[in-house]
């Protein structure tokens, strides 16, 4: 007898039909249907009876679930008995676009990881990877950032993965650039006054702003002749700061990076598009202390850009 069908039955008679046993459990349908009539041809009985309404539990099959509920539940007895020495295991992953308020809040978060063993992954990448990320289960956490009018696009996109999302954040981008920079003096900045200045951007897609165009396009907005392209995240704030005759285009920082590196964020005339941040999960997960605690800093690092925003 196999357990694994044993458990499947459990679930189907717990939840009263295979689709939601399919959810819970991850397992696709067929598999659970096709466990269930291997275990009544294999024991003669039927377990459940099929109706409109869903799975019910005939006589035999109640006293067939009553049976494997207690044989689980000794399982979990004796697995627990000699994993209770083995170190507890930590594990977290999030696929993200660059954003430093979003570096920012992952690097408080790492405060929490204690005990004896942790996988932690962090994957800085576009939209379209970490959606493909989550849908394989690469990575746990995903954050998407697209243009906000394409939110319909992306409500649909998510639903026909069977994915799960929460608002973070919508904002504009701002100019980044060292506080002793003459751009410093202004309040609002045209893209005539960028001209003069050496812009820093990236070479890739990784601060993907899709819209419903289905676009794998980066969003590079060019406002001078002269450019530097950099793909490490530390070495432009290193060189904002370093160089007053600098500036880039990004999300709006948290005031701690702009008082760490000196910097200052000016708004734009004209403001310019509206982007959204989301989070996105697979239906099934289910959140661990690291996600929750992960997501709180998120929050309190998403807060302290609210004003700017």
């Amino acid at each position: 007898m196999n357990i694994i069908h044993l458990k499947y039955a459990v679930e189907v008679a717990l939840l009263g039909s295979i689709s939601k046993a399919s959810e819970s459990l991850a397992v696709a349908q067929p598999n659970i249907s096709r466990a269930i009539k291997d275990l009544e041809s294999e024991l003669d009985i039927a377990i459940f009876d099929r109706t409109a309404k869903g799975m019910t539990l005939t006589a035999d099959g109640k006293d067939l679930i009553a049976r494997a509920r207690a044989v689980l539940n000794q399982i979990d007895e004796f697995e627990s008995a000699y994993k209770r020495s083995a170190p507890r295991k930590q594990t977290f992953s999030l696929s993200a676009p660059r954003a430093a308020y979003i570096a920012e809040a992952f690097a408080a978060f790492t405060r929490c990881i204690d005990g004896e063993t942790a996988e932690i992954v962090f994957d800085e990448t576009g939209t379209y990877n970490t959606i493909k990320k989550i849908i394989s289960s690469e990575c746990k956490l995903g954050i998407i950032r697209y243009d906000a009018d394409a939110q319909r696009y992306f409500e649909e996109l998510l639903r026909k993965n069977e994915l799960e999302s929460r608002h973070i954040t919508d904002f504009r981008y701002t100019v980044i650039t060292s506080a002793k920079s003459p751009l410093a003096t202004k309040r609002v900045i045209s893209e005539g006054d960028l001209t003069e200045f050496i812009q820093i951007t990236h070479t890739d897609p990784y601060e993907a702003t899709l819209t419903a165009s289905d676009s794998k396009e980066p969003d590079l907005r060019i406002s001078s002749e002269k450019r530097i392209y950099l793909l490490d995240s530390a070495a432009q704030l290193e060189l904002l700061a370093e160089n007053s005759k600098t500036f880039m285009w990004m999300s709006p920082l948290p005031e701690i990076l702009l008082d760490r590196y000196g910097l200052v964020q000016i708004a734009c005339d004209g403001s310019g598009k509206l982007y959204r941040d989301t989070l996105i999960y697979r239906k099934n997960h289910k959140f661990s202390m690291l996600d929750n605690a992960f997501i709180d800093y998120l929050t309190d690092s998403t807060k302290a850009t609210a004003k700017i925003l």
